[in-house]
């Protein structure tokens, strides 16, 4: 055995089997947790292309260290020194997106909720999803763009404040007549908050994505730029065919009849706490009208 033990020291002295403890393993996940997502980030955004681009720059300065190319090597070693600073600012719009998103994951909201709104309260009615697809039914049968920008987590204030404040519950009558031609609301987006109209006339960011489909027109790209950076559902009319579109997170799905458009509008609504509650107490009714039935 002593024999053996002096071959493995002799031959597998370099084979080293770190003590690990259960905040190793821990440490471990999370760094390959973030790891995972800061790829996944960059493969689903624009960083990717230039993550791509830097990638190609380090390969080539991998080369000329190979080939001892001094002047290349010299001018790299001086450029690193603002390589962070050229870094945050190329990828700002990536980093902002980013931490935008960090700031809408339900862990963190359940700590930092200043809503007022209950939980059990939907963010806007039935109604005034009812309002809104009539108003897309009838301004894509007139063939009247729209942009109807519904505001979700994400606070829109900045958009809102470039266009003209309203307060002014959402109906078909009052949206129909904004968008109307040559008035003077027409041009731009509408804002809606909850149940009402904050804002018109509202201006918003245009997509940068190259893969768009060059038959959509500015109100596509808006409605996607601003699905882009915010966390908001924006209804499109197309002024062209009055075909109806939504852009939700960074998706433009077109098309849409009036139960397509109300089911991604209900997508905002966050009743599934209401509807869990609905459920419960439906089943311990039932559960009560059983017992009472066994004890009879």
């Amino acid at each position: 055995m002593g024999s053996i033990g002096t071959f493995f020291r002799t031959y597998f002295d370099w084979f080293y089997v770190p003590h690990l403890t259960w905040t190793d393993v821990l440490d471990i996940i999370i760094i390959a947790y973030l790891l995972y997502h800061i790829l996944l980030w960059f493969k689903t955004s624009r960083a990717w292309t230039l993550l791509k681009g830097i990638l190609v720059l380090l390969l080539f300065l991998g080369i000329a260290a190979l080939l001892r190319l001094n002047t290349i090597l010299w001018l790299a070693k001086n450029i690193a020194s603002v390589l962070i600073i050229a870094l945050i600012i190329l990828f700002q719009p990536e980093l902002r997106r980013a931490l935008d998103e960090l700031g809408r994951k339900k862990l963190f909201n359940r700590f930092f909720n200043f809503d007022d709104r209950d939980e059990t309260e939907s963010r806007f009615s039935d109604k005034t999803v009812y309002e809104l697809v009539r108003t897309a039914a009838e301004l894509s049968k007139a063939k009247t763009g729209a942009l109807i920008v519904i505001e979700h987590d994400t606070p829109l204030g900045e958009y809102e404040r470039t266009g003209i404040s309203l307060d002014a519950v959402v109906s078909t009558q009052l949206l129909v007549n904004i968008f109307e031609r040559n008035t003077p609301l027409h041009d731009g987006a509408v804002i809606v908050r909850d149940n009402r109209v904050v804002a018109a006339t509202c201006y918003l960011p245009l997509t940068e994505r190259r893969d768009v489909n060059k038959e959509l027109g500015t109100r596509h790209r808006a409605g996607l730029g601003l699905s882009e950076n915010t966390d908001s559902m924006t209804i499109i009319v197309s002024e062209e065919t009055g075909a109806v579109s939504v852009a939700y997170r960074g998706q433009l799905v077109r098309n849409l009849n009036d139960d397509s458009l109300r089911k991604q509008l209900e997508l905002l609504q966050d009743k599934q706490i209401e509807q869990r509650r609905r459920r419960w107490k439906k089943g311990g009714q039932n559960d009560e009208t059983e017992n009472r039935k066994n004890s009879v």
